[in-house]
Order: structure tokens, then C-alpha cells, then sequence
């Protein structure tokens, strides 16, 4: 399973209606085109920022302006590519702004960033690919 984080910046009510609209499901867990889970975490009841790295989270504050309580955790299966479905479900919640962490590189992708394909340290957003082929090379 392959893990986004997305946190926009409308609040969560707005975030879980919108989730409710356009996915499968509701009541705090919702699929997207088969193989695509979206639930909310939070700090307070849940396990948000459990395994971030204090960088990790100081990035994701310097770019919201705020540390946020909440995230739209968005898990992929292996069993997919899921790389058109995470950028549709990030062009569904960060249209009006926020972010998203991927578990491919330590940088806070704004959709703009997304949409256009920026290479951030040469890589994209969810780009497990390159990250793959990096970081598990055969060494001779």
C-alpha cells in the first residue's frame, strides 16, 4: 500500500462533504475507482504524524503557515498503477489551496506543482517509479 497525504485548506466538514459527493462511501472512509481507500486522520483520535520526521512536519507548517490537525489519507494498492487517480483526487481537494505529501520525496506539492508535473530533487508527485528505480538499483 502505497500512502498521500493531502491537506487542504478548506476545513474538514467542507473536506468530508466534498468526499461524500464524489466517492464511494462515507462515514470517515471512502473508495475511488477501485483500489483507491480516503479516510481522515487526525492527531487527536487518530495517527497522523506518527511516522513523520520533524523536518517532514516543519515543511509541511512552513508551507500551510500552520501546523494542520487533520489530513485526507489517501492509500493506493500495489495492485495499480493509481498515479491519474491520486492526481484526481489532489485536483479535487486542494482546489482551493493546500497541500500534498507522497511517500516519495520530502517536499509539500501544491496542485499548480501536480498538475504540471514539477520535478522536485528529480522527482514528480507520486512518482514511485523513479523512486523505485533510484533507491533500488543493483549495485555491481
Amino acid at each position: 500500500m502505497r500512502t498521500v497525504f493531502m491537506f487542504p485548506v478548506v476545513d474538514r466538514a467542507e473536506t468530508e462533504a466534498c468526499l461524500d459527493q464524489h466517492l464511494a462511501g462515507g462515514d470517515g472512509s471512502w473508495t475511488f475507482a477501485e483500489r483507491v481507500y480516503v479516510v481522515i486522520d487526525d492527531e487527536e483520535t487518530g495517527c497522523l504524524f506518527r511516522d513523520w520526521e520533524p523536518d517532514e512536519v516543519a515543511l509541511l507548517e512552513a508551507a500551510l503557515g500552520h501546523r494542520p490537525t487533520w489530513a485526507a489519507q489517501v492509500d493506493i494498492s500495489g495492485r495499480i498503477d493509481g498515479t491519474a487517480e491520486v492526481c484526481d483526487l489532489a485536483a479535487l481537494l486542494l482546489r482551493r489551496g493546500g497541500v500534498a505529501f507522497d511517500d516519495y520525496s520530502e517536499h509539500a506539492w501544491t496542485l499548480q506543482e501536480i498538475e504540471s508535473g514539477a520535478e522536485i530533487e528529480g522527482l514528480r508527485f507520486f512518482d514511485f517509479r523513479a523512486y523505485y528505480e533510484r533507491h533500488h538499483r543493483p549495485t555491481a
